[in-house]
């Protein structure tokens, strides 16, 4: 078995881990399943089904555990993905919130009740100006929008 990282990020789920893991896969460029652990004879669970799975998400590691119905996603974590361009920013959203539901400020739930944050890499600059106005202008300007728009930040950003 691979050597896991240092911090891990570890998810529970009901009983659809190994789903969950290769949707993700699926939707990550940069991505592969690296290890699966399964129920043997003594269970808890059906012999051969999948109690957990090691993954990795551009360069992350998560562990995902089918664990059983205790515990829930909540949005107290989510899981912030950086993006470079629009088309990221779209492709993302649009894959990672079929089934599940979008929200403000570029936050949504995937259909598995997991919170993802869709920001473009160049939000976090203009927030970061020291120039509180432009600052406040793209806040009000993010608080409006679903899905993060690059172009008007930009706009908002740039206005005199």
């Amino acid at each position: 078995m691979p050597a896991i990282q240092k911090i891990t990020t570890f998810l529970w789920f009901d009983n659809n881990a190994e789903e969950a893991v290769h949707f993700y896969v699926s939707v990550f460029k940069n991505s592969k399943l690296v290890s699966v652990i399964r129920h043997g004879e003594a269970g808890p669970g059906p012999k051969g089904t999948v109690l957990g799975a090691t993954f990795e998400l551009e360069g992350q590691q998560f562990f995902a555990l089918n664990g059983g119905p205790k515990f829930k996603f909540t949005e107290a974590i989510s899981l912030f993905v950086s993006c470079e361009t629009q088309e990221e920013i779209d492709t993302l959203w649009e894959k990672l919130s079929a089934g599940g539901w979008k929200d403000r400020c570029g936050w949504l739930k995937d259909k598995f009740g997991l919170s993802w944050q869709i920001v473009p890499t160049v939000l976090l600059k203009m927030l970061q100006d020291p120039d509180s106005q432009k600052a406040d202008r793209i806040m009000r300007a993010m608080m409006q929008m679903d899905k993060l728009d690059i172009r008007r930040l930009q706009q908002a950003y740039s206005q005199p």
